[in-house]
């Protein structure tokens, strides 16, 4: 199975107000690993950063002047993602920018559902850990994912980062419940593999006599150094005695 896990970094908080995205970065796992294989992206949003948001990322308009628009690179982002599920947390945020940008697209692709399939680990994190704290950061301390360089908000980091929270939050037992486990959408599977009652017999290897006696031996060793009886003497002779 093919995913990305997708981060963005944006002007605003809402696209209806005439935010854009401006960085844009992705990881790929095929089968739950990681390929190596990412996309990076800085976007000129043809408007000004918000304060805060600058804030959040770092990035300012100034160091945007010369990078590309998306319509410039719409089609290779498109093409990245094709035919994968895309692993985002708090996916409406991204999704919608992302389909806001293709909508002001001249030959829109139409929006990111017609395309991949869509994984919200925050959604995720909330039915695994309701009424906790489920930011990538509080995950990051809960599943001991070093986060160390992420003093701002960067895409790509993000993504990275998130790509490590997504398979530990979904890689086997995350309680001290023995018998289920969570799914990549975070459903409790039964994880106890039944054996069948008419499976042959296990083979018992009893102890040969040099091993008898070499047990023995131990026995008496341990029996001299604890000055009386060890407990395993004493069981071996209450179970001849029934």
């Amino acid at each position: 199975m093919r995913q990305i896990v997708l981060d963005t970094d944006t002007t605003g908080l809402e696209p209806a107000d005439g935010h854009r995205i401006i960085e844009i970065g992705c990881v790929e796992l095929l089968d739950r690993r990681l390929t190596g294989n990412t996309y990076h992206q800085y976007i000129q949003p043809d408007r000004e950063i918000d304060i805060g948001a600058i804030e959040v990322h770092g990035i300012t308009n100034e160091s945007l002047a010369d990078k590309p628009r998306f319509a410039d690179i719409a089609a290779e982002i498109l093409e990245f993602v094709q035919g994968a599920e895309l692993v985002i947390h708090n996916a409406t945020f991204d999704v919608g920018f992302i389909n806001h940008e293709f909508g002001l697209l001249d030959d829109s692709p139409g929006s990111v559902n017609d395309h991949c399939g869509v994984l919200d680990t925050l959604s995720l994190a909330r039915r695994m850990h309701p009424g906790q704290r489920n930011s990538l950061d509080a995950l990051c301390r809960r599943y001991e994912i070093d986060n160390s360089q992420r003093q701002l908000h960067g895409a790509l980091l993000d993504a990275e980062i998130l790509a490590d929270v997504y398979l530990a939050m979904t890689g086997g037992q995350v309680s001290l419940s023995l018998d289920a486990h969570i799914d990549s959408n975070g459903q409790r599977r039964d994880s106890i593999q039944r054996l069948a009652v008419d499976r042959p017999a296990l083979a018992v290897i009893r102890a040969d006599d040099a091993e008898c006696e070499a047990h023995m031996s131990r026995l008496d060793a341990i029996d001299k150094a604890c000055d009386g009886t060890s407990v395993w003497r004493c069981m071996e002779q209450d179970t001849a005695a029934s």
